[in-house]
């Protein structure tokens, strides 16, 4: 039995003729064709598992302790300028910053300074050696479903912070020291060096803050191209 072969040899000439007849620049690319997909992938329902919820935590934790660390600094810094300690006093409190506060409603994180020596009553808690090491530390956890508990040492790292947290008689002047006793009868916040911990911070989230920040941390972000001239 013979099979004709002429139908398909000839389809496959077409075929061929058809692609050689079209070069790249013919083809009619999709206008910000790349844009969209990102926009299309990021719009995408992402399954997030136990352990990004974690990774997440500390993103989120890092965030917005660093960014009170650093309103602090330039707020103190702005009062010492000004009215020193006697001005700065009332300040040193960045977890009730105004913009600090707007990211912790962001996290939906609530964010709380504690230490074995602390200033204000408020902030004394009972801390064993092994949370108070090098500002590398982190510990995160799960406390349930709902919620997750990020902490980190907290260094004194600035300089102007020892004009009321450092050695009296020599970093804190004894008029500066009479001001932080009035304000703080039960202070116990001073003697500290450059470098060493002063307690911790910490954060507690809810799952939902911890996984809207996870998706926006790993959502892709189109690279502005540059400009031709």
């Amino acid at each position: 039995m013979r099979y004709s072969f002429r139908p398909l040899a000839g389809a496959f000439l077409l075929l061929s003729t058809l692609l050689s007849a079209c070069s790249a620049d013919q083809i009619e690319h999709i206008k910000d064709g790349k844009k969209i997909a990102i926009k299309l992938e990021n719009m995408a329902v992402k399954r997030i598992m136990p352990a990004d919820l974690l990774r997440a935590t500390r993103w989120a934790g890092d965030s917005l302790t660093s960014h009170a660390d650093r309103e602090l600094r330039r707020v103190l810094a702005e009062k010492l300028a000004s009215g020193g300690v006697a001005a700065a006093l009332p300040y040193c409190r960045p977890e009730t910053f105004a913009s600090v506060d707007s990211l912790a409603k962001v996290l939906e994180a609530a964010p709380r300074r504690l230490s074995q020596q602390a200033r204000n009553p408020q902030n004394q808690a009972n801390l064993p050696p092994s949370q108070l090491r090098p500002d590398t530390t982190r510990l995160v956890s799960r406390l349930n479903t709902e919620q997750f508990s990020y902490q980190r040492p907290l260094i004194l790292n600035d300089q102007q912070c020892l004009r009321c947290h450092g050695t009296v008689g020599k970093d804190i002047s004894a008029a500066d020291y009479a001001l932080i006793k009035q304000r703080y009868p039960a202070d116990k916040s001073t003697g500290f060096r450059l470098g060493e911990p002063m307690g911790v911070w910490q954060v507690q989230l809810q799952r939902t803050g911890v996984a809207e920040h996870y998706t926006m941390r790993t959502r892709k972000i189109m690279k502005p191209r540059p400009k031709l001239f």
